[in-house]
This record gives structure tokens, C-alpha cells and sequence, in this order.
């Protein structure tokens, strides 16, 4: 058995003093940069050091708080997601800390700061941070963290994590959209944080239209400007040849694409083909109907809150991912 890591063994490795780095298991953060908390939660998980009354020991008894951290709390899919999160914690005896990170890692990380203060017993996020650096503080303090919803870049293997089948949805679009006579895909997104959802959507996108010969193009709104994604649309429509299909990759621009249609003065589907992300219930009624990529939110929230009630009765256990499936509701707007 190796020698056991010691404080010294963290301080050295991370480039601060050993004082800082007991700070830092003290929950002390005043004047401690996020770079230099990222810097020794990374040297803490990579020597496996675990100091002799450890985060969870020094919790005495539970605090019953769970944190729930979302990138907009004023989109509509956060608020399912956390009421089916409130569904599951709630008769299990937990408060829900509801959290807005408004797609800024720096918030993001403030509000974990507050909640490893706070010692809460477990925690859900939407992340807006694209590394998981920003989230091993958590396990370092021995709260059990769920992500869910986003793609990470480095998300650790046994890190549990809730997400649709955000690749294979956009995948087997390839396939409907040929046998109904389209030769060209417009995808619209809109990435306000690091972290989104809509890459792998992207990325199926890209897959399909490549093995089934599509056109493909994204278009990534910037700061709303709404003016541009129309500018944009009607260029690339003048150039391209044959039937055109734009899909919204995320519920809220459906209303942007909406009005740049009527502005344009085109129908779908006689003039363009209309799919959206999400489910909008009221879309049945535009037209003769949207065709939909429907995410269940609120299973996403409450399946996410059974895996924390899990990993807080058992911290040892692992998880991995779960892949939530998207329905496609078929109507004529294709």
C-alpha cells in the first residue's frame, strides 16, 4: 500500500501553501481565486487525499438541502425539470435550494460555493461550465453531484449523469426527411453557456445528413439577434437548391423562427419545412401542426432526483449515464 497523501503532498502539487489548501477543506474561500479552487480539487481528486476528519465526517447530521443549480430558470424545460425534481425530493424529507446560474459559470460557481457552505446533502445542475473542474469541489466535500441535461467535455465516467438521446433523435431525422423529398437541413441554435445540449443534437445532425447525402448548415444565433438569423435564413434559402427543412434545436427559438417565416411570407410545408425541439403544446395549433422532438423535462428531473436520494443513502455507489428517450410527434409541418 502506498504512502497516504498528506496536506503538504496537496500544497506542494497545487503551487499554494498548506495553509490555503486547509482553507479550502474549511470551506474558507475569501480572496481564493476559482483557478486556485479548480487547482486543488484537481490535485485533491489526482493524489486521492482525504484529510483525517473528512467533509462528510465533519457533517454531523444532514442538513436535508438539496441544491438545484439551472443555466435559465426562465426558460419553461428548467422549471419541469426541477418540479420533477421537487416531486421526488420533497415527500423524501428534502428542502430544494432552486438556483439560477443564467448561463454564467462564474454564478455557477458561486452559487456551489454557497451550497459546500451551506452543507447540503446532494446536489442536481444544469451546468453551465463546460469542464467538470468547476464541479469537483463537491465530491471533494463529500456531496454527491448529478448533472444532468448538458454535455461536459470531461465529465468523469462514474459521475452520474441524466440526459436525453440528444444524437440519435437528430439522427433519425436523416431517413423521414428524405422520404418526404427534402435535400437540405437548416438547424437553428443558440448557445448562451459553455455547456449545451444542442452539440450532440448538432453532431447527429452533421451524422445523418452526411450518410443519407443532405445539405447541411447551422445557423447559431448570438445575443438574440433575430435580425441576422432572418438575413441569414433568406440568403441561404435563395442559394440552396431543392426542399429546404429548418429544425429549431431549442423550444424557445421556435418563436424567432416563427416570425421570420411570416415575415418571409413562407408556409410550411408548401414553402419550407418546420421541426422543433422540445414539447410545445400549443404548436398543434399553428398551422395543422409542428413536428416535434419532445424531451420529457420532468422525467429528466425526477429520474435525477432518484439517482441523489441513491448516492446520498450510498455514497460508494456509482451510476454512470441514463440516456432519457425524445419522442417524435409527427405532423404536417413537413
Amino acid at each position: 500500500m502506498g504512502k497516504r497523501a498528506t496536506i503538504s503532498d496537496v500544497a506542494r502539487q497545487a503551487h499554494v501553501s498548506a495553509t490555503t489548501v486547509s482553507r479550502y477543506l474549511n470551506h474558507h474561500y475569501q480572496k481564493m481565486s476559482d483557478e486556485t479552487k479548480a487547482r486543488i480539487a484537481q490535485v485533491i481528486a489526482d493524489l486521492d487525499y482525504s484529510p483525517s476528519s473528512s467533509a462528510r465526517q465533519m457533517r454531523q447530521k444532514s442538513s436535508h438541502l438539496v441544491g438545484v443549480l439551472v443555466g435559465d430558470i426562465a426558460n419553461p424545460f428548467s422549471s419541469l425539470m426541477a418540479k420533477g425534481i421537487y416531486d421526488v425530493l420533497q415527500p423524501a424529507g428534502y428542502d430544494i435550494q432552486l438556483m439560477n446560474s443564467n448561463d454564467s459559470k462564474e454564478a455557477e460557481s458561486r452559487h456551489l460555493d454557497r451550497l459546500i457552505e451551506q452543507r447540503a446533502d446532494g446536489i442536481i445542475v444544469q451546468p453551465s461550465a463546460a469542464s467538470f473542474a468547476q464541479f469537483e469541489r463537491c465530491r471533494t466535500n463529500g456531496i454527491p453531484i448529478i448533472i444532468v441535461d448538458r454535455t461536459m467535455k470531461d465529465l468523469p465516467t462514474d459521475v452520474a449523469y441524466v440526459t436525453s438521446e440528444n444524437f440519435d433523435a437528430c439522427y433519425r431525422l436523416g431517413p423521414i426527411l428524405v422520404d418526404h423529398g427534402y435535400q437540405n437541413v437548416i438547424s437553428v441554435s443558440s448557445r448562451l453557456a459553455e455547456a449545451s445540449g444542442q452539440i450532440l443534437r448538432i453532431k447527429g445532425l452533421m451524422q445523418t445528413a452526411n450518410d443519407h447525402q443532405l445539405q447541411y448548415i447551422n445557423l447559431e444565433i448570438r445575443d438574440g439577434n433575430v435580425e441576422w438569423l432572418k438575413a441569414e435564413l433568406q440568403q441561404n434559402l435563395q442559394e440552396l437548391s431543392g426542399r429546404t427543412a429548418v429544425i429549431s434545436l431549442m423550444g424557445p427559438l421556435l418563436f424567432n423562427l416563427l416570425d421570420i417565416f411570416r415575415g418571409l411570407n413562407l408556409t410550411f410545408p408548401q414553402d419550407i419545412g418546420l421541426i422543433s425541439y422540445d414539447d410545445w403544446d400549443w404548436s398543434r395549433f399553428v398551422g395543422d401542426g409542428i413536428f416535434l422532438l419532445r424531451q420529457d423535462m420532468e422525467l429528466m428531473g425526477s429520474q435525477a432526483a432518484q439517482f441523489l436520494l441513491e448516492m446520498i443513502h450510498d455514497p460508494k455507489k456509482k451510476l454512470g449515464t441514463e440516456y432519457l428517450p425524445v419522442t417524435m410527434v409527427e405532423r404536417p409541418s413537413i
